[in-house]
C-alpha cells in the first residue's frame, strides 16, 4: 500500500513537472530504483507512466493547439519513426548494457535540465527578437528524427529539446510551443508502449499506478504553469539525479 501510494504521488510530480517544461522521469526514474525496479524495465514503464498526464496537459492547452498551422501535422511523421527506432533499439539492448548505460543518460538528462533558463533564454530571444531563425518544417523533421530517437530510447529531458527546437519554427507563442512539445511526447509514449508491446520490458501495475497521478498532475501542472517558480525545484532535481548518478556509477562501474 506504501509502494503504491509513493508511486501515486510520484507519477503526479512527474505529470506536473512534464506540463511545465519537460524532465519528469528525471524524479520518476530514479524513485522507481529506488522501488526495486531494475532499470530497463522502469525506463520502458516510464512511457506508461507518463502519457495520462501528457494527454491531460493537451488538454488543459487545447485553446493553444488550435493556432497551430495544419503544416506542422507532418512533424508526427519524424516523431513515430525517430521514437520507433529508439523503442527497437532499446528493445535489442540487454538489462546488463542499458545499466551500464544508466548513468550517463541521467546525466545527460539532468545536464539538459539544469541549462534550461539557458535555453529558454535563446527561445525567448528566438521568439521575440528581430532577427528570430525560421526553419522549414521538412528541415525541422529531419533534424527532430535523433531528437525523437532519444526520446524512444530514453526520453528523460526530451522535452527541453523540443522546445528549444519548436523555438525555430513561426510558432510565436510560448503556450503554444509548450502545447506542441506535450502533442509530441503524446507520439512518442505511444510509439514506444507499441514497439515494447510484447517484449516483457514494462511493469504495467506500476506504470498504470502511476499514471493515474501523471494525469492529474498535467492537467494541473498545465493550468498553472505560469504561476510556479522552479527555482527550488530546478535544485532540488538535479542534486537527486547527480546522487542517482553518482549511486549508479558506483554500483556499476
Amino acid at each position: 500500500m506504501e509502494k503504491d501510494l509513493v508511486l501515486l504521488l510520484t507519477g503526479f510530480v512527474v505529470g506536473v513537472m512534464n506540463a511545465i517544461a519537460g524532465g519528469g522521469m528525471l524524479v520518476g526514474f530514479p524513485v522507481l530504483l529506488w522501488l526495486g525496479i531494475p532499470p530497463l524495465v522502469a525506463n520502458a514503464s516510464g512511457s506508461i507512466a507518463t502519457m495520462p498526464g501528457q494527454f491531460g496537459s493537451a488538454f488543459a492547452y487545447r485553446k493553444y493547439l488550435r493556432k497551430v498551422p495544419r503544416v506542422y501535422l507532418w512533424l508526427i511523421i519524424p516523431i513515430v519513426v525517430g521514437a520507433a527506432f529508439g523503442a527497437l533499439a532499446l528493445r535489442h539492448t540487454t538489462a546488463g548494457e542499458f545499466e551500464r548505460m544508466v548513468p550517463g543518460l541521467v546525466f545527460f538528462g539532468i545536464m539538459l535540465f539544469a541549462f534550461q533558463p539557458l535555453m529558454h533564454f535563446h527561445l525567448h530571444r528566438y521568439l521575440h527578437g528581430r532577427a528570430k531563425t525560421q526553419l522549414p518544417v521538412l528541415i525541422l523533421g529531419v533534424a527532430m528524427l535523433p531528437l525523437c530517437f532519444y526520446g524512444g530510447y530514453f526520453g528523460a529531458g526530451y522535452g527541453f529539446l523540443m522546445l528549444a527546437f519548436f523555438g525555430f519554427t513561426k510558432l510565436n507563442d510560448t503556450h503554444i510551443i509548450n502545447a506542441m512539445k506535450n502533442v509530441s511526447a503524446i507520439f512518442v509514449s505511444i510509439t514506444t508502449i507499441f514497439v515494447l508491446f510484447g517484449a516483457h520490458m514494462i511493469d504495467w501495475r506500476t506504470g498504470s499506478i502511476m499514471a493515474c497521478g501523471s494525469l492529474v498532475g498535467g492537467y494541473t501542472g498545465a493550468r498553472q504553469a505560469q504561476r510556479v517558480s522552479s527555482q527550488w525545484l530546478r535544485i532540488i532535481i538535479v542534486f537527486m539525479g547527480l546522487c542517482a548518478v553518482i549511486y549508479l556509477s558506483r554500483k556499476h562501474y
